[in-house]
This record gives structure tokens, sequence and C-alpha cells, in this order.
């Protein structure tokens, strides 16, 4: 892997200066000098050794539902009244990105606040899991193996759900689908179409000087962001076959989402979403030669995120669901959107943190997670 990554000759900055503005991610990708700094820390300052042992360190378990090799994290926190919840990623995250909740969410010993139990599975397709048994293998396949790893595999009766991107495709489909086991979820992202402007002012809301950013930064990415996503969903080997052995590559495809999908003040507290996360990731993905795998979630299910009708979706269920709106989210969905799709018991504004909360701004996701207890039912 080391020699690739050293062997990966990159274009001249001659031939790229003519062609983008300094720091001009949002039009045209990830800059050359950004890769190059990556390339060379990822050579130089990345020892995947240690990374390994600190992954190591986590309880790690897989087993075997439906054909698929299910590999999840597993953080007790001890406390007898803790509350059970899975944690779901999305593309181009992985359970990596859910680990910096364990000590906030799961510490050991007694304690005043409301702890949980947690499972951070490797969604099928992705790290650790192995690949849908079928080509037709949606989101609601996904929550249907989840559900049985918590009740049938850990024995949970009752359980809560966190999910965000493909994450929130899946936890919305327990949440609708499973309404006796999972009796309370909290979602960053909606696997619905976010609202235009237009259907925002139709339904008369006003929005605050921090969703106004969110808003645009939703349509940026609706208007010059989402060429991966029509690649992943209409031509997932093309782009999987081409970067399958190329870490620089993949470095490229995915160190620019979590470059641009987070907030601009990417790495300073509470942020921990550094050079090194990024390269943890993608050092993931590659080593475990799931990058085709992983795109292949876009094809499966073309029909997630697409515009939708508001009046005419509601989960089959009376358990709460609470959301929190990033500032620097991708996705943007004003209360009165979400509050359509589910119970809605808590929605709540961050002004700090983008895409992955889990690394953007753990401390506040962690806070806004654990409200669950306020609706929890022991």
């Amino acid at each position: 892997m080391l020699d690739l990554i050293q062997n990966t000759q990159l274009p001249s900055s001659e031939f790229v200066a003519a062609r983008e503005s300094t720091n001009d991610t949002l039009s045209t990708g990830i800059s050359l000098q950004t890769l190059k700094d990556l390339q060379k820390e990822w050579i130089t300052g990345f020892e995947w050794d240690e990374e390994q042992a600190a992954i190591n360190k986590f309880h790690h378990f897989t087993v075997n539902i439906e054909g698929i090799d299910v590999h999840f994290v597993h953080a007790v926190s001890g406390n007898p009244d803790a509350i059970p919840i899975i944690l779901l990623h999305g593309w181009p995250g992985s359970f990596l990105e859910m680990t910096p909740l364990i000590d906030l969410l799961a510490p050991k010993g007694k304690t005043t606040n409301t702890t949980f139990d947690l499972v951070i599975p490797s969604v099928p397709g992705f790290g650790f899991s192995s690949s849908p048994p079928t080509k037709d293998w949606t989101t609601q396949d996904s929550g249907r193996v989840f559900n049985k790893l918590m009740t049938q595999a850990l024995g949970y009766k009752r359980y809560a759900v966190h999910g965000t991107d493909w994450g929130s495709g899946i936890g919305y489909s327990m949440y609708d689908q499973f309404n006796t086991t999972v009796r309370a979820t909290h979602l960053t992202f909606l696997p619905f179409g976010p609202p235009t402007p237009a259907d925002i002012a139709a339904r008369n809301v006003t929005l605050s000087p921090g969703e106004v950013i969110a808003e645009q930064r939703n349509a940026d990415w609706e208007s010059g962001g989402n060429g991966y996503f029509l690649e992943h969903a209409t031509k997932p080997n093309t782009i999987g076959f081409a970067l399958y052995d190329n870490p620089v590559g993949q470095l490229a495809w995915i160190g620019e989402k979590y470059i641009i999908w987070s907030d601009p003040r990417q790495g300073t507290g509470p942020s921990i979403l550094t050079h090194k996360e990024i390269l943890r990731e993608v050092s993931l993905y590659y080593l475990t030669r799931s990058f085709v795998s992983s795109v292949y979630i876009y094809a499966q299910n073309r029909a997630g995120f697409t515009q939708t009708d508001y009046s005419d979706v509601k989960a089959r269920t009376d358990a709460p669901l609470l959301y929190t709106t990033f500032k620097y989210n991708v996705g943007f969905w004003p209360k009165d959107f979400v509050a359509a799709v589910g119970n809605l018991v808590s929605y709540k504004f961050r002004d700090f943190g983008g895409h992955f909360a889990g690394l953007d701004n753990p401390v506040g996701l962690a806070d806004d997670i654990r409200d669950i207890g306020k609706y929890w039912v022991y």
C-alpha cells in the first residue's frame, strides 16, 4: 500500500493552477495542494499499525445474519438502566465515525446522566461487514438485518436508533417497520429529498440566520455537489473498478467529501476531524477492499433522497423521533418537514458541525442523543 501511495503521480501544479482558484473546492473538487498534503502525511506521518492497535481496543464481533457476516462494535456501559442503541453510518463513513461517542454515551460505572449500551455496526458492504447476498438489497433489508442483530443476536427487547446519511435511511426504515422494538430514534439526516426553497416558502416557514446558511449549503450541494451521487447510482462498477486498487484515487474521491461536507472550522474544538481521521477512514476502505461494494448502496436504493410529498409520508409508529440539524450539513430539513415524517418530540439546531457529526461535533451529538432518555419508557 505504501509503495502505491508513494508512486502515484499527481498532475503538475502549473496545469492545475490555471484551472482552479485558491481553495475553490466547492466548484472544482479537492484542491491539488490539499491532496498532495494528504498524500505526504499518509507516507510520512501516518502509522497504520498504531491506528490498528487503537481500533482493536474496541470490542469487535461478527455474526452471520441472512448470509451476511455483520461486523459490529459493542460498548456496554455497565449501567443496568442503560438504553440499548444502534448507531448507523453512511457513505463515505464507517463504524469509525461513531466510535468517538463511546466514552460520551457509554461511560463505565454509575452515572446520573442517561447512559447507553452502544452497538456500532458496519453497514453491509462496508468495512468488515460482507456484501449483501443479492443485487437488489435495500436499506429496508439492512434494517431488517440490524433488527435481528439487536433482538435475536444480542437479546435486546427494545432499543433506540441513531443514523446519518444512508444510516438515516436504514434507521428510518427500522423506526417505521419495527415499531414494537425500536422505541426511539435520533437522526441528523432524512432519507427523503430536502425541501426546495419554494417548498419552504409554501409552508410559510421562517428560517433563522443559521438555518439560512444551512439551506444555502443544501442548495450548493444540489447545484454542484451531487455528481458523485449520479455516478454511484448509475455506474457503480465504473467508478468502483477505476479506484479499487488506487489508494490515492480513493483519497481524492473520499477525502473531498470529508473536507467539503464538514464544518469549515474542522479540526478545531469541538471537531476532531483532522487529516489523520480522513486517512484512517480511507485506509479502512482501501484495506478492506470495500470501496466497490460500498458505492453499490446508491444503485440499490435509487429512490433514496428523492423529492418527496411531505403530506404523504409518516412512519407507522408512535415512538419519539429526535432530530438535529448541523449548520454545515449538505442536506437541510426545517422542523415542519421533519415533523411530517414521524412523532417529532425534539428538534435542535447546532451552530457547529456538518455531515459527519460524530467527528464534527461529537460532544454536541452525544448531548442530543442523550435526550432520548427524556422520552424513554423503561
